[in-house]
């Protein structure tokens, strides 16, 4: 049963007891609890819905809950997103019917269930609503491109500026690409057990690059830490890369050996068998992540040149729960500038927001 958000007093230095901190053997043991199949009732309700959001004639960003309609469907989805923000912080939904559906089709639906879970909010300067994690041939090595735009190994992290991220399958890759979920209220429990000396270093501050998606009047930088405790609840922002990208613009303080060693042990720790919980997304399953309790990577993976079926293609969305935690004043950077729930979150743009239907849109 998930938890409720009337503050759980959580405090630096004091262990953690909440849904939140699970080993990846009590999940694996717990499967039925975490995953969600869609019935051949949701399928149809939601294949109704798709059909009637298409029928109003509206570009995909302008369509709202009132012309997606899922009755039964929405409680259920709204069930799922509550564990994802007051529980264990992940979830997955299988058994949506992509396979059979255009790729147009695949879009409206996801949006339409995204609708059920917050407020889409962008995941890029260029004002995309929507996210292809697909290999379109960009250099992981350049300083601005996103690992999701490449078929590079993800390190483990989360995404910062969103409080949940969805992933939809469409294909997988021919091989590898196999997905990775921890707990970070877990490596916080074990940081503390194992190495209390880091605590402080990661509490502290931490200069994160913004990868050239620079607001105006904005520095290519900001400081937010790893554990920020806050109104009773730990919620955590990691992302190696982006730390270490922040050591090329010279105003930014240098990363200390204390810096280093933490990056190192919170990653081994992350990926540890007694934390990491692997997976391997199909075509139609839906992952749920909540930004400040769970961790993903990904593998690197090759897709099949000749097959489209056999090329690694996700969709994704940003979403912004209107029932979240409260988060201190120095998210105010990663999340947009604002904190209100139900309306944070995502990279401010320099156009009007909208869905692109394919990765170069």
């Amino acid at each position: 049963m998930a938890g409720s958000h009337e503050g759980l007093g959580q405090v630096l230095g004091q262990p953690i007891n909440h849904p939140s901190a699970w080993y990846a053997e009590d999940m694996r043991s717990r499967q039925q609890e975490w995953v969600y199949t869609l019935s051949e009732q949701d399928v149809a309700e939601l294949e109704a819905a798709t059909a009637a959001a298409a029928a109003t004639g509206k570009p995909v960003e302008d369509v709202t809950l009132a012309d997606f309609p899922l009755p039964t469907l929405g409680p259920k989805l709204r069930a799922l997103l509550r564990e994802v923000t007051h529980g264990r912080g992940f979830q997955l939904l299988s058994g949506v019917p992509v396979e059979r559906w255009t790729h147009e089709q695949s879009i409206l639906a996801y949006w339409g269930m995204g609708l059920y879970w917050g407020e889409v909010r962008p995941i890029n300067k260029q004002g995309h609503l929507l996210g292809h994690i697909k290999d379109i041939g960009l250099d992981p090595n350049a300083p601005t491109t996103r690992l999701y735009a490449t078929s590079a190994p993800q390190p483990i992290h989360n995404d910062g500026p969103a409080d949940v991220v969805t992933l939809l399958c469409l294909n997988p890759a021919k091989e590898g690409g196999a997905s990775t979920w921890s707990s970070s209220t877990t490596v916080y429990n074990e940081i503390l057990r194992r190495r209390p000396d880091l605590l402080e270093v990661l509490a502290g501050p931490w200069y994160f690059d913004r990868k050239g998606e620079v607001p105006p009047g904005k520095q290519p930088f900001f400081q937010i830490p790893v554990f920020n405790f806050h109104a009773g609840y730990l919620s955590v922002n990691f992302s190696s890369n982006y730390y270490l990208l922040s050591q090329r613009h010279e105003e930014v303080p240098r990363l200390t050996p204390a810096h280093l060693e933490a990056i190192k042990v919170f990653e081994e720790v992350a990926l540890s068998p007694q934390l990491r919980l692997d997976w391997v997304l199909r075509p139609g399953d839906v992952q749920l992540l909540s930004n400040h309790t769970a961790l993903h990577s990904r593998q690197g993976f090759a897709d099949d040149p000749q097959d489209p079926r056999q090329q690694r293609h996700l969709l994704r969305l940003w979403l912004a729960p209107p029932e979240e935690r409260p988060l201190p004043p120095v998210y105010g950077e990663i999340m947009g500038g604002g904190l209100e729930a139900g309306r944070r979150g995502g990279i401010i743009p320099d156009r009007r927001p909208y869905v692109p239907l394919t990765p170069t849109d």
